[in-house]
């Protein structure tokens, strides 16, 4: 995948960028800082569908020496697989760097934004499908003396959103004859900018009656190869039917609408 964090070293300069750049070209002596309470979109899941992007929250606290200029620092949360390194190919970060407020003299909390966008949805794009799944959090610190890099400041699912339908039929049906419930799951394909059926997950069908303001599990079914899911129940009461798939490390958890079936 393209890189879309980390830092851009120059003339001097020092700015997060769009740009991933090699461990040789950054100074050795990053700014003395360290990062903590670092949460990114308020400690949920990060769900991105097939084409528009999604940009999410996050907020850290940064400890710097009190000689340390505020001002010629800039940091932002990243998130990362495997090792935490400028060269590596498994990182993502925002496109501009956090803002920061003083609380003391060696005390900042920050703000940032951290951009995902599905590949080919915009010349940015850079999320492929096998980027779904569970990544580490991370900052990064960079002032003119170099480059800071701190991990293991916890974890994030990055996920493929999932739709989910139900059609309950006949409608109406007499009591005691058969209500065969069909419906599909799918998920975004980041590679395909399109949604795709979700094959043998398992998902469950629930019957709220009319009135009734919980639901109740009759069975849970495994999707097909392609995402399509099928069974019958006998109707006996009038009421709504959904399906509900409890997602994945890869992929959002969803409900679908519910399909109101009149027995008579």
């Amino acid at each position: 995948m393209r890189i879309r964090a980390l830092v851009l070293v120059a003339s001097g300069a020092v700015a997060l960028s769009a740009l991933a750049v090699p461990a040789a070209q950054a100074a050795t002596a990053g700014p003395a800082v360290t990062f903590s309470q670092l949460k990114v979109n308020g400690g949920k899941n990060i769900v991105v569908g097939s084409t528009a992007m999604v940009t999410v929250s996050a907020t850290y606290t940064v400890t710097k020496p009190a000689s340390l200029n505020a001002s010629s620092l800039q940091t932002g949360p990243v998130l990362y697989r495997g090792t935490l390194s400028l060269d590596s190919e498994t990182v993502l970060g925002g496109d501009e760097p956090g803002t920061c407020t003083a609380s003391s003299s060696t005390v900042l909390k920050c703000t940032a934004k951290i951009q995902f966008r599905p590949k080919g949805s915009d010349e940015d794009g850079d999320l492929v499908s096998s980027d779904a799944g569970t990544w580490k959090l991370g900052a990064v610190a960079v002032n003119a003396n170099g480059v800071t890099l701190q991990g293991d400041l916890g974890t994030t699912h990055l996920q493929r959103r999932a739709t989910l339908t139900t059609n309950a039929s006949p409608e109406p049906v007499k009591k005691g004859r058969t209500i065969t419930v069909t419906g599909k799951l799918a998920r975004a394909n980041w590679d395909t900018n399109k949604y795709a059926g979700y094959s043998t997950q398992p998902v469950k069908l629930q019957f709220k009656k009319k009135g009734a303001t919980t639901w109740s599990t009759l069975k849970t079914i495994k999707s097909s190869t392609t995402g399509a899911l099928k069974t019958t129940v006998t109707a006996s009461t009038d009421g709504y039917f959904r399906y509900v798939f409890a997602g994945t490390t890869t992929t959002s958890p969803v409900n679908s609408s519910a399909d109101y079936v009149d027995v008579q």
